[in-house]
């Protein structure tokens, strides 16, 4: 019986071999925002892992957009061809699509990486002022952002624009736009973040406004044939957030707009949330969000055994699965997956002669 985790799908005119996904990992290992020698690496490894798709680790659209200042950015021709190297490089040896995730980390940008605590940054030791879409802070030991305005927010439409051009020149398959994990579209759709009272604060109407422009003005500079999808926090465990009832609600006007996928995660607006996890707990959430939106669904979240994904696409929870810490454990993880399996996958020609016979 064929495996459901290794049957091809298609998003759009992009070809995917099987549904395991390389999930985008941050590296906080950028120099002034550009890829290096680490980056050739760590994601040349992935080119040649058989995986259905490798994601580029969190690309923010703005210098201010980063998280630290060694993450990676998409802003000008420095980091454009910094990170046309690398995508050149996997494309060389590899045969996976690549595509890359464009993000704006908001007013949890500006820190030390997080093997160095996470610390907010003071100008003294080469950190910036953040912002978002309220000037209220993450938690007690985080900085006040500065509320983003009316004239800032269309910039920053123009900047996630502007770094998909930049995509499109660099020759990525796939793009996909972080509004999960507490980053900038995250503290707009969410209430414990978004205080505004103008036309981007107060309804869900109005707290969905400007990541729906941003995928629109995306979806509008990325070529047809070309897939575009978006993370989300499904819920924020915090009361009085988003919940997974909003979740369905931004599928539904994505559905709309012809977006090929959600990727469905949770957590990570603001301190003092409490998250019981588990393997597969964000699962359920993917599960929700697909059934009732009809949207090609990703389902992340301590997915790491190949029988575990393979139920989770068999059962219809989810049509793929990323795997993030997992595979940063066994790089050749969809190897494993597929000799445990029973499926074929890709190796390069190099290496063939390491695979499993019968």
């Amino acid at each position: 019986m064929q495996s459901a985790l290794f049957t091809p799908m298609d998003l759009r005119g992009v070809r995917l071999a099987n549904r395991i996904v390389v999930s985008p990992m941050c590296q906080y290992s950028a120099e002034n925002g550009c890829a290096g020698d680490w980056h050739l690496m760590h994601l040349g490894q992935f080119s040649i892992s058989g995986a259905g798709l490798l994601m580029v680790e969190m690309t923010n659209v703005e210098a201010r957009g980063r998280i630290s200042p060694h993450c990676l950015g998409l802003y000008d021709d420095d980091t454009e061809q910094a990170l046309a190297r690398v995508v050149a490089f996997c494309r060389r040896y590899g045969n996976v699509p690549m595509g890359v995730q464009l993000a704006h980390a908001g007013r949890k940008a500006s820190t030390l990486p997080p093997w160095q605590g996470r610390k907010a940054l003071s100008p003294q030791e080469g950190g910036w002022q953040t912002v978002s879409a309220s000037a209220v802070a993450a938690g007690d030991d985080s900085p006040e952002p500065l509320a983003l305005s009316g004239e800032e927010i269309a910039g920053l439409v123009d900047a996630f624009a502007a770094a998909t051009r930049r995509a499109r020149r660099i020759g990525f398959d796939a793009i996909e736009l972080h509004a999960a994990h507490g980053y900038l579209l995250h503290q707009f759709l969410s209430p414990i973040a978004n205080r505004r009272d103008d036309a981007y604060g107060g309804s869900l109407d109005n707290r969905m406004r400007f990541p729906l422009e941003v995928y629109d003005a995306v979806r509008a500079e990325w070529p047809q044939d070309r897939p575009l999808g978006v993370r989300i926090s499904a819920v924020d465990y915090l009361e009085g957030g988003w919940r997974i009832e909003d979740s369905v609600v931004l599928g539904e006007r994505l559905a709309e707009r012809g977006c090929d996928w959600i990727d469905v995660s949770s957590g990570g607006i603001a301190a003092g949330e409490t998250i019981a996890a588990g393997p597969g707990y964000q699962v359920p959430f993917a599960e929700r969000v697909r059934r009732e939106t009809g949207l090609t669904t990703m389902a992340v979240g301590l997915i790491t055994e190949p029988r575990q994904a393979e139920a989770i696409v068999a059962s219809g929870q989810a049509d793929m699965v990323a795997l993030a810490r997992g595979m940063l454990y066994d790089p050749r993880w969809a190897w494993h997956a597929a000799a445990q399996l029973g499926a074929e996958v890709a190796y390069p020609n190099q290496y063939a002669r390491c695979r499993p016979r019968a």
